[in-house]
């Protein structure tokens, strides 16, 4: 019997495979376009107001449900 050509072993197959993740990463990598530094002071002055409001507004929730909690069950 002859054998068949089966193409490439696995370790070729790994190296091209692994090869052409890192060419298309560093391809994709140099598309990025990173954000200006006013940009960036921007979106984190908003997303500390923002956990700021949510703290707030879940410290206010738990106040009222606790008093809620001791007129119910103080009966």
């Amino acid at each position: 019997m002859a054998k068949e050509n089966k193409g490439p072993n696995i370790f070729v197959r790994a190296g091209r495979a692994t090869a052409k993740f890192f060419r298309d990463f560093i391809a994709e990598v140099k598309k990025v376009v990173w954000p200006s530094k006013k940009q960036v002071i921007n979106n984190t002055a908003i997303v500390l107001a923002m956990c700021l409001i949510c703290g707030v507004v879940l410290v206010a929730a738990d106040s009222v449900f606790a008093l809620l909690d001791r007129l119910l069950f103080k009966m």
